[in-house]
């Protein structure tokens, strides 16, 4: 019987996911300690092992999520981007430390509650959408190697939301009826300007709003405080309304549209991963989406190296914005994705 580590987050979800296969495998519970831990979810986690009867381990890994997920968050922010930090914890610690803890625990494989679906297909692993749209995780797992996806069980990929609510109902589990947080982690409040000044006691200095003619059109309060599509909170008061559509960080710039000039067709993507294809080095047509809440659109993908592509859609995308990730799919397959430039 395989080994598997279930990496259990408190929530409702991971623990549906190692209801399911508690008699299948050969399971352990883990819950990964980080920056944004709390003590009731790990609890809650410990709880949900002791119902089940499987081991509990509690893995320290705060300090790995500070040097990787909140460093490459605040970079990402100071660059001009827009990070997201959930695909970085993906790659990095879920499905990197966390896989290379269960192997020194003797595992063959680590099990998660995400939505999605893996399949393998002649030799390849694929990455799937889940049966239930509304819960689609694929977006945020595009980054995972053939090798991290070869040991990954997703249980949950077939079955809608309200589902593992009942599951978790029947088993007893401490946290059935458990709210799901919506938030960055390590950024509950949704603040993350006051998080980042903070965390790296920076001040980040004002400058200009300018258009894209160079006028001066009043001051900003901090590059970072603003995000490509932005429109509330510039604390500006405009003829008309006005959108961030670029940020100059060597001039300390925000610069400002019409919603019109939003909207662009092509897009650069860097550090592409191929997942259920490898690189066909040709054109081809497919969908894609450049942000995670949005329908997939028709575009024409085009491979410019080994590791990234330029993606042309057949109509403009309003705000695509740097440091966020653009996800191609075909059909309900994940082709692959990487990081806007």
């Amino acid at each position: 019987m395989k080994k598997i580590l279930i990496a259990l987050s408190g929530g409702v979800d991971s623990s549906v996911a190692a209801g399911l296969i508690k008699d299948k495998y050969d399971c352990i519970g883990a819950t990964m300690k980080l920056y944004c831990s709390n003590d009731k979810d790990i609890e809650d986690a410990e709880s949900i092992c002791k119902k089940i009867n499987i081991p509990f381990y509690l893995l320290d890994f705060e300090e790995k999520f500070k040097d990787t997920v909140i460093k490459d968050f605040i970079e990402t922010y100071e660059n001009g981007g827009t990070p997201n930090p959930c695909i970085v914890c993906n790659r990095i610690l879920k499905f990197g430390s966390l896989l290379d803890k269960a192997k020194e625990l003797g595992c063959d494989g680590i099990a998660t509650g995400h939505y999605a679906r893996i399949e393998e297909n002649n030799g390849r692993y694929c990455i799937r959408k889940a049966a239930d749209l509304t819960k689609d995780q694929s977006y945020v797992l595009y980054s995972l190697s053939q090798e991290q996806l070869s040991k990954t069980i997703f249980p949950l990929g077939e079955m809608s939301k309200s589902d593992a609510r009942v599951i978790a109902d029947e088993l007893n589990f401490v946290n059935s009826q458990k709210k799901e947080s919506m938030d960055i982690c390590f950024v509950p409040d949704g603040d993350y300007f006051k998080f980042i000044e903070n965390y790296t006691g920076k001040k980040f200095k004002e400058g200009y709003f300018k258009d894209k003619n160079g006028n001066i059109l009043g001051n900003h309060k901090g590059i970072i405080k603003y995000t490509i599509g932005q429109r509330k909170g510039l604390g500006l008061a405009l003829p008309q309304p006005m959108y961030v559509c670029e940020k100059n960080v060597e001039n300390n710039e925000v610069i400002l549209c019409t919603n019109d000039e939003l909207f662009e067709s092509e897009v650069i993507v860097n550090n592409f991963n191929w997942v259920s294809i490898s690189n066909p080095n040709k054109e081809f047509k497919a969908l894609a989406k450049i942000r995670y809440n949005m329908k997939e659109q028709p575009c024409t993908i085009i491979p410019t190296s080994e590791n990234s592509v330029k993606i042309i859609f057949d109509e403009p995308q309003r705000a695509i914005t740097k440091g966020q990730s653009a996800v191609v799919y075909y059909d309900d397959y994940v082709i692959g994705g990487g990081i806007i430039e």
